[in-house]
């Protein structure tokens, strides 16, 4: 019997793929915004075109799984901004004025 680890290996580079998003858009969220939500757009878009030109199956799927986490995170990018909004995470505080007029900057300094 021979074993296959391809589907294994994506299935392990999909795990940290999505890992390192999760930070990569707080910080983002954090130091610029949404503003950048179109960078996001424009890289998952090429990852996923790339993915269709691509030969071997475990490039291809990996390229295809970043083109879909860059996609996925420029909706978590503005459920960010709400989740700062709501006092969930912190803001920047020398970017305030970009936030809504809900936004609650006491709860982060009763600490």
């Amino acid at each position: 019997m021979q074993l296959h680890f391809t589907g294994i290996l994506i299935a392990i580079c999909t795990f940290f793929t999505i890992g390192l998003f999760h930070p990569l858009v707080i910080k983002t969220e954090y130091y610029t915004g949404t503003r950048l939500w179109w960078l996001f757009l424009l890289c998952g878009v090429a990852s996923l075109c790339l993915a269709l030109c691509i030969g071997n199956v475990f490039w291809s799927a990996m390229l295809g799984v970043l083109g879909a986490s860059l996609l996925w995170s420029i909706g978590e990018l503005f459920a960010q901004k709400k989740r700062v909004e709501k006092g969930w995470f912190p803001m920047n505080p020398k970017r305030k004025h970009h936030y809504s007029n809900n936004a609650t900057t006491d709860k982060q300094h009763e600490d």
